[in-house]
């Protein structure tokens, strides 16, 4: 049986079909779902991508927090489902409560936009079981509000529980507190990771294909479970 993953699709997506190809390249079955649907249409994984949901007014990630289909995905993240949100889908995900903390105006009050080295800190999680931990990669990141902050008790739970998922070197190119660029629930089955790792897929057009491996992960994870 094919695994299927779901790539949402809010008003101003962005990335959707790109994180819908990294799926099929890494083997899935790709499943367009729509920000008004509350049918998962039985999918094994969601993925929240990249882009500027409902314009980010209010607060990015805030309005698409109460969209149907993001009722089906907190149950079922709960239920244990693995997701993932990258860079815009990662601000839904704090919005929604499913990962702690928020994603604030880069400091620089710039938008970057750059091929962008991290350090895999958790290996275990749904999304990072390809990889090691302490490995080294470079995907592409761009944002405007990626600047990861929460209070010094989050922080400090975070790194107690080896919840930080990746970690900025060389740079840290927004501000996000101690460096980090990625985190998890408890659980490890939700992710939230401002860079893009679905724009490293390919030589052709990325500047590696390190990111593949979220995607892999999580393919491997559901098909042994």
């Amino acid at each position: 049986m094919t695994t299927r993953i779901g790539v949402v699709t809010f008003p101003g997506s962005l990335d959707d079909r790109d994180a819908q190809r990294a799926v099929r390249l890494a083997g899935a079955e790709p499943v367009a779902l729509w920000h008004r649907d509350k049918d998962l249409h039985q999918v094994d994984a969601v993925v929240l991508p990249g882009g500027f949901s409902y314009g980010d007014y209010l607060r990015c990630g805030a309005i698409s927090r109460f969209s149907p289909v993001m009722e089906t995905v907190i149950e079922q993240a709960k239920l244990g489902m693995p997701v993932l949100g990258i860079c815009n889908g990662f601000q839904v995900l704090c919005e929604s409560h499913l990962l702690p903390g928020a994603l604030h105006r880069n400091d620089s009050l710039h938008f970057v936009c750059r091929d962008q080295k991290l350090r895999v800190e958790n290996a275990e999680t749904a999304w990072t079981g390809d990889y090691s931990a302490g490995q080294e990669i470079v995907v592409p990141l761009k944002n405007g509000e990626g600047r990861f902050v929460a209070d010094e008790r989050v922080l400090d739970e975070l790194e107690a529980e080896g919840r930080v998922v990746a970690r900025y070197l060389d740079l840290n190119p927004n501000g996000s507190y101690r460096d980090i660029a990625g985190i998890t629930n408890a659980a490890g089955n939700v992710v939230g990771l401002m860079p893009h790792p679905e724009h490293a897929v390919e030589p052709l057009t990325g500047p590696t294909t390190e990111g593949l491996g979220f995607f892999t992960s999580v393919l491997k994870q559901l098909v042994n479970a």
